[in-house]
């Protein structure tokens, strides 16, 4: 069981990142969350994160456009909140603590950030499956280098308040190991 630095208090409105590099599971164990947290009664909502910056074309100054996603992610946590979640799920990635800082100030509330691993013959396995079932095999060779290198990026910048390696578990087990860490089904007693 992965360790964590700040575990949130359960009564307290917070969020998770999921972070890790291309093909490791964010999204999926994001969706599993959500799944999770509606069985336990809490209110939330799961957010991913590439979707609100998706727009084309991208500023020269910002080719993954993280201006665009700071201000609908600031748009969609207070429409969230108004309509009840305590806490929010985020599957995206922060590339340093400028990029996580930036995301904390956006939501306005206390941000877990969880990496999650995988050995890179797994991702690379699972980014092929994922981008033969799309028939999109032209930026397959992309996402295959994106993902040691981000993985690096990931290991130099050190943001993890938890990490969970995903190489042998099911997606069910590590949405359920992350939210254990969270400390959001746990009694504020």
């Amino acid at each position: 069981m992965p360790a964590t630095r700040r575990p949130a208090r359960p009564d307290t409105p917070s969020a998770l990142l999921l972070t890790g590099t291309v093909g490791v599971g964010k999204t999926s164990t994001a969706d599993l969350l959500g799944d999770l947290l509606a069985d336990a009664g809490l209110p939330h909502a799961v957010i991913d994160l590439d979707r609100l910056c998706q727009a084309w074309p991208a500023p020269d100054d910002d080719p993954f456009q993280q201006r665009l996603l700071l201000a609908n992610l600031r748009a969609v946590t207070a429409c969230y909140r108004s309509a009840g979640a305590r806490h929010l799920v985020l599957a995206g990635v922060a590339e340093n603590a400028a990029e996580r800082d930036a995301l904390r100030a956006a939501l306005g509330m206390p941000l877990l950030v969880c990496r999650l691993t995988a050995d890179l013959p797994a991702v690379h396995a699972r980014l092929r499956a994922r981008h033969e079932a799309d028939h999109d095999t032209e930026s397959l060779p992309w996402h295959l280098e994106r993902a040691a290198e981000l993985d690096l990026v990931l290991d130099r910048a050190a943001l993890a308040d938890l990490t969970v390696n995903t190489t042998t578990l099911t997606p069910s087990d590590v949405a359920a190991t992350v939210l254990e860490a969270t400390g959001w089904t746990r009694s504020p007693h």
